[in-house]
């Protein structure tokens, strides 16, 4: 009963940290004056990432970066196939191909990457070194971009929420998610632990659904409130960061042996379900493309149980 109990009250603290966490990313890209795609691919993306990137810092202080890699590469699944096939059964997104551009096409090149370097069975400090170099790279040429698209002036209405406000809403609403994630996965490990469900399956799809918590409600919640763009570009930066700066810290802090078998599948779904992502010529991403989605994690929690 006490599991299902932290399961419940981490759907209600997503629900009221969500709603807080989006308001503060819509305002900042006010007052930053940018895009809300931009805000929502570096700010909003970092700060639900958080969650991977502290499990996976932890762990490889503990000498087992193993459990980051997984809960990383676990986490991109999650984010699009999860998470994004639940958004598009509330309708199709209407976007462009060029919104998706540079970070799409890179978030497709990485998983490529990342399988490159474990064909050794290990991704070394340099390997890692490698992806936190690309990582600063896209970081530092993203925030160019953001400078150039900057309007000249935006007149602040009276009812918009000022730079303090929007500070403070995105500091509880984070906490707010971070709390959700975790009592989430205290509730789920426990319920599976007490049916006996291996803990490598316990990892792979409660901690990584737990850690990607505030991605999942910051989706929703943007689809609901018709800011498919801050939706589009939280995933897309959040897989960014995954691939890059998470595996990145933790194979740089110890060296992670892993069998190229072991991480094949989840690299080989996670670059599928992003090739669904890709909107139509007409900048659609129809609804259909949700139930494929949702019908490939459902496939690849299954491969993962057998």
């Amino acid at each position: 009963m006490t599991d299902l109990f932290f399961i419940l009250i981490a759907i209600v603290l997503a629900a009221a940290g969500g709603e807080a966490f989006l308001k503060s990313i819509l305002g900042a890209a006010l007052h930053l004056r940018v895009p809300k795609m931009v805000v929502a691919t570096t700010l909003a993306a970092f700060a639900t990432s958080s969650p991977e990137l502290t499990v996976s810092s932890i762990a490889a202080l503990a000498g087992q970066p193993e459990i980051g890699l997984g809960d990383a590469l676990g986490s991109n699944v999650v984010n699009i196939a999860l998470i994004f096939g639940l958004a598009l059964l509330y309708g199709a997104v209407q976007t462009t191909r060029q919104d998706f551009g540079r970070d799409y096409y890179l978030a497709l090149c990485i998983p490529v990457l990342t399988f490159f370097f474990v064909l050794d069975g290990r991704i070394g400090r340099g390997e890692a070194l490698v992806l936190l170099t690309i990582f600063a790279a896209w970081l530092a040429w993203t925030l160019r971009v953001a400078l150039r698209q900057r309007d000249a002036a935006v007149e602040i209405e009276a009812g918009e929420l000022s730079v303090g406000r929007s500070l403070l809403l995105g500091i509880l609403g984070l906490g707010a998610l971070f709390a959700a994630g975790r009592l989430f996965v205290s509730g789920a490990t426990g319920i599976a632990a007490a049916f006996a469900v291996d803990t490598f399956v316990i990892g792979v799809v409660l901690v990584a659904i737990g850690t990607s918590l505030p991605e999942l409600v910051t989706v929703i919640l943007s689809r609901l409130r018709g800011h498919d763009d801050v939706g589009v570009g939280t995933l897309i930066g959040s897989n960014l960061f995954n691939g890059l700066a998470i595996v990145g810290v933790a194979g740089t802090i110890h060296p992670i042996a892993v069998p190229p078998a072991e991480v094949a599948l989840t690299l080989a779904v996670g670059i599928v379900a992003l090739l669904l992502l890709l909107p139509n010529r007409a900048g659609l991403i129809v609804r259909g493309r949700g139930v494929l989605l949702l019908l490939l994690y459902a496939g690849f929690i299954w491969a993962t149980l057998n």
